[in-house]
């Protein structure tokens, strides 16, 4: 099978043995994936990543249970134990043995086949093309920002870092009623932004302390120090990035101004799922362009680029 593999060079190979399923799992033939910031950042030395890459994919299922062959699906990135603490309490994103696709010490989906447990699936409904599917894993952390905090149809919330990621955080927002903004540094974010009546603007237009929750999408260290400036006194932070730099910020503002700061990691694939099957949220306006899995390397360099949105693999 071919897989994209990183091992401190980017490569496609092209006959690695198709994987074998254990314990019950599903097999699965990817049919298209996304491009995630966090792919390019396992590439740039986060974990120290060796292996497949890959998170975000929909796939068809041709082996494993009677009733999900040849069922489009999804898949939760977490692979979980189901025995401990967390898994017990329903938190499997947090599960002590955890193994992440693509990420940490499991083999991600850019290849041909993965195996996954059936537990991680999500069929996909007919009325959801594979471009929106490929979406659902991002737009589940998106909606984690609401299981960490509620927001309020009064808040003043600002999201910093409207890349792939912060568009879907924007949007999700937006469905609260509260008054959402989004700092740009582009005219192109500007741009999406306003198909969604989501105001766009700089930073530097904001003033001090003024945002009630700032959720921090950056994915830069700067980003969190952004946040602190921006958030009221006892406001709240939602940290949706993952830094490969160490932030460097005055935290004694964080004890003195009582600020609340909340990490927000995965989220629910079946809420994700309900907000495509209705156009609640648009991802098609993301999609900056495509390739056919063969110039997987190609494609990983071209989203790479700044301002790029999201590119899709076409297995």
């Amino acid at each position: 099978m071919r897989a994209l593999v990183f091992d401190g060079q980017l490569h496609l190979e092209t006959s690695l043995p198709i994987p074998q399923k254990q314990n019950g799992d599903a097999l699965l033939k990817i049919r298209c994936a996304g491009i995630c910031n966090t792919d390019l950042e396992l590439m740039d030395g986060m974990y120290g990543f060796s292996g497949i890459l890959g998170h975000e994919f929909v796939a068809e299922v041709i082996e494993g249970q009677p009733d999900l062959i040849g069922k489009r699906v999804v898949g939760e990135i977490s692979v979980v134990c189901g025995h401990c603490d967390f898994c017990q309490q329903g938190i499997p994103s947090q599960c002590r043995s955890r193994t992440t696709i693509g990420i940490r010490r499991y083999p991600g989906a850019f290849a041909d086949y993965l195996p996954l447990p059936p537990r991680n699936l999500h069929i996909v409904s007919d009325r959801i093309t594979d471009d929106q599917a490929v979406f659902v894993e991002p737009l589940a952390a998106a909606l984690q920002v609401t299981e960490g905090i509620h927001i309020s149809p009064r808040d003043r919330v600002v999201v910093v870092g409207v890349g792939k990621l912060g568009m879907l955080v924007a949007q999700v927002l937006k469905l609260t009623g509260a008054d959402v903004v989004g700092v740009v540094r582009r005219e192109k974010q500007a741009k999406l932004l306003a198909r969604w009546g989501v105001p766009a603007v700089e930073l530097r237009d904001l003033p001090e302390q003024s945002a009630d929750v700032v959720v921090d999408v950056t994915g830069l260290a700067q980003g969190f120090a952004d946040a602190l400036w921006l958030v009221k006194s006892r406001g709240t932070i939602v940290l949706k990035s993952t830094y490969n730099d160490f932030p460097q910020v005055d935290m004694t503002q964080v004890a003195v101004r009582e600020i609340r700061v909340i990490g927000s990691r995965c989220g629910p694939f079946d809420a994700a799922l309900r907000l495509l099957e209705r156009d609640l949220i648009d991802v098609n306006s993301l999609i900056d362009g495509r390739y056919p899995f063969d110039e997987a390397v190609t494609a990983m360099h071209t989203a790479a680029q700044p301002g790029a949105m999201k590119y899709l693999l076409d297995f």
